[in-house]
């Protein structure tokens, strides 16, 4: 059964950023990254406990084809996603989000 999911606004915020630099680089682009970023959501929520915890009890799992990370929370049979993040930025950014 899948963990039930939430997606904090930031985290919305980070995804819709995404799309429109891509998007704007080519035409399509956008819709792409969208894919992975719910391919790799939905594989989060099947199997939430796969993916190593990189800051406490927070998870990390990589984004197919696109450098990006999404991080999140497994408890009590729910996901948590606060941020999905470039990987090529400060790492501070993303932690300070989770604390």
């Amino acid at each position: 059964m899948a963990a039930k999911l939430i997606i904090a606004p930031e985290a919305q915020q980070d995804v819709d950023g995404a799309y429109s630099w891509y998007e704007d680089r080519r035409f399509g682009l956008g819709e792409e990254f969208l894919v992975c970023v719910d391919a790799c959501i939905e594989a989060i929520c099947r199997m939430p406990e796969l993916y190593a915890k990189v800051h406490e009890e927070y998870r990390r799992a990589l984004v197919r084809r696109f450098p990006y990370a999404i991080f999140y929370e497994y408890v009590g049979g729910g996901v948590t996603v606060y941020s999905i993040f470039h990987t090529s930025r400060n790492p501070k950014k993303w932690r300070s989000r989770l604390v």
